[in-house]
């Protein structure tokens, strides 16, 4: 139907005749001299019709005038050079003028303009509409042109793309699980896999040595910005590996993509830091390294103050006090600091102290803060000289658990480094590593996963790790980017005896064990080479390449934070009679 796209008309074509498809963007009649902007995919055109000694080009001149906005054309005309040039698009030298034009469809007035912000919902309801535009059509090409960067590195490696099942068995651990009910089996449910992890272990025991995937995942879990229902990764295995080895092959690809998509040169090779040390100076095991600022900790300097939250937790062996220097911080008024320690209270703060430095040679007197009086001469002195505090400068505290302190203190220095622009142009990629194996659950009184169980621990020795595993670290590491987690992966456990004991440390007994991962166990009997591997989320680097906060601009059809399609209005009612075929019945809403 067409011989060139509207975006690619340029001067070489001057004087050709050409055949163009795509919607009308503005159309303009100025009374017997129309103008129509043709859009496309690849861009937008000019196109002309005026009235000239030409038979049939009333009939031109007629349909242009009556052409709306979103109306579907089919256009035939000379290009031909502009007189008035416009600089702001790639086709501003030229337009086409109209021998023909056909409205293949009109269009009925839209819900909203292209050029407008109506609101997600609206947007997500006329996805269709929404992803006409030209910032939506930008957006899912960088994610096209993410994944042909990721496959085609991959095939130049010989790493085989091998499918696994979508209908699995459920072994809840971590984010619910989707269930379908199986109909041959009366009470009987599949469940949609949360990752490949599984399956890709056992194409390892089954001596495939490289394998990559780019899955679709499916968790019932709550979502935000950055996570959906169902999402894409890009799942890699790889057998008779060290961290090493995959942390190198993985950081290649993604600085190859980044080059290839966006012409842009990460860090060679990117920086390493232990989980205990990101969160020590960060407060994140996902730190974003364009914020300059980091942590101090001060509960050496304020345990026998007379400020009894900074006392209590400086004096427990298991809380933190840290000070954080924001510079040129003091320009924030009170009422923007509280709404800094409101942020905060959602991470688990019970408060925010702060301190607002106008001259730290003068002590007590070159503060401003409401706790400054707990605090004696040489305690203030201390904590100014320690946080290296400039004039202009804020202190924010916390005092907390250690782990809770981290976690409020690392939300806040997000925070006022975005709100103070803080955060430095660029990309900052690092591995984190060594991260602990467990996390202990106190509401279940149990160790948890801080990973999944299938993560190998640092020491080999089963009693070991019995004996230590508190303080045990997993040979997990999860590459970061700009302050978002973009991969995770890690050495996984290839003996038996481990994997048994790791699962009894979680509190699954030998008959869960069986019932549930009696196929991997067995597996792992039958010489199982060492291997491990990694997962990089698709949607969220492709968000970042396209420079968007939320995945859901680049993924086609999302759900909203509601779990909803607004535009086919699931999850939706199921007839009883379908109901029925599969064994279920449905109880009333409480």
């Amino acid at each position: 139907m067409r011989t060139h796209f509207c975006g690619l008309i340029d001067e070489r074509l001057i004087g050709q005749t050409v055949t163009l498809c795509g919607w009308a963007d503005v159309a303009r009649d100025l009374g017997g001299l129309c103008f129509i902007d043709l859009r496309d995919h690849e861009g937008i055109v000019q196109v002309v019709a005026e009235p000239a000694d030409v038979e049939g080009n009333d009939r031109v001149i007629a349909t242009a005038s009556d052409v709306g906005y979103e109306d579907c054309l089919r256009v035939t005309g000379q290009v031909r050079r502009r007189e008035s040039v416009n600089n702001k698009i790639p086709t501003g030298q030229v337009e086409v003028v109209a021998t023909a034009i056909e409205v293949l469809n009109k269009a009925e007035p839209l819900p909203f303009h292209a050029h407008e912000n109506p609101g997600e919902d609206i947007r997500l309801k006329y996805r269709y509409l929404d992803l006409r535009t030209a910032d939506m059509q930008r957006k899912m090409r960088t994610r096209t042109k993410l994944v042909r960067a990721l496959r085609r590195w991959l095939d130049e490696r010989d790493f085989q793309d091998i499918e696994t099942p979508i209908l699995t068995k459920a072994t809840p651990e971590g984010a619910r699980d989707f269930l379908v009910p199986a109909r041959m089996h009366p009470g009987e449910f599949y469940a949609l896999p949360q990752s490949p992890q599984l399956f890709k272990q056992i194409l390892m025991v089954a001596g495939f040595d490289r394998y990559y995937q780019i899955a679709r995942c499916f968790r019932d879990e709550a979502l935000r910005a950055d996570r959906q229902l169902e999402f894409t990764q890009l799942d890699m295995e790889f057998a008779w590996v060290q961290e090493s080895d995959v942390q190198d092959t993985a950081e290649a690809m993604i600085r190859d993509a980044f080059r290839e998509v966006m012409d842009v040169d990460l860090a060679q090779p990117f920086p390493r830091m232990t989980w205990a040390e990101a969160m020590r100076r960060f407060g994140s095991d996902k730190p974003d390294l364009r914020i300059a600022m980091e942590f101090t900790d001060i509960a050496e300097l304020v345990k026998d103050c007379e400020f009894k939250v900074f006392t209590d937790w400086a004096n427990d062996a298991k809380g933190r006090v840290v000070a954080l220097c924001v510079p040129g911080g003091a320009t924030l008024s009170r009422k923007q600091i509280d709404e800094v320690a409101a942020h905060a209270a959602k991470y688990g703060a019970k408060g925010l102290a702060w301190m607002k430095v106008t001259d730290p040679t003068l002590g007590r007197e070159g503060v401003n803060s409401p706790i400054a009086k707990f605090l004696d001469d040489a305690t203030l002195t201390a904590i100014l000289q320690a946080t290296a505090a400039s004039a202009g400068d804020l202190l924010l505290f916390g005092a907390g658990a250690w782990n809770t302190a981290s976690d409020f203190m690392g939300a806040v220095r997000l925070k006022v480094g975005k709100d103070l622009g803080l955060v430095r142009e660029g990309w900052a990629p690092l591995w984190v590593t060594d991260f602990p194996m467990f996390e202990w659950d106190e509401d279940a009184q149990r160790h948890v996963a801080l990973h999944h169980p299938f993560t190998a621990p640092a020491v080999d020795d089963v009693e070991s790790l019995r004996a230590n595993a508190h303080t045990a670290v997993s040979r997990g590491y999860d590459m970061v980017l700009n302050g978002n987690e973009i991969g995770g992966g890690s050495i996984r456990i290839h003996r038996p005896a481990m994997q048994a004991a790791v699962f009894e440390l979680l509190g699954i007994d030998a008959d869960e064990q069986l019932a549930k991962f009696g196929f991997l166990l067995d597996a792992l009997k039958y010489g199982a080479p060492p291997h491990g591997g990694i997962a990089f989320g698709i949607d969220r680097i492709a968000a970042l390449m396209a420079g968007t906060e939320s995945i859901r601009d680049v993924i086609a059809f999302p759900k909203t934070t509601g779990a909803q399609c607004m535009m086919t209005g699931a999850p939706s009612p199921i007839a009883d009679e379908q109901l029925a075929e599969i064994h279920i019945a449905v109880r009333p809403k409480k």
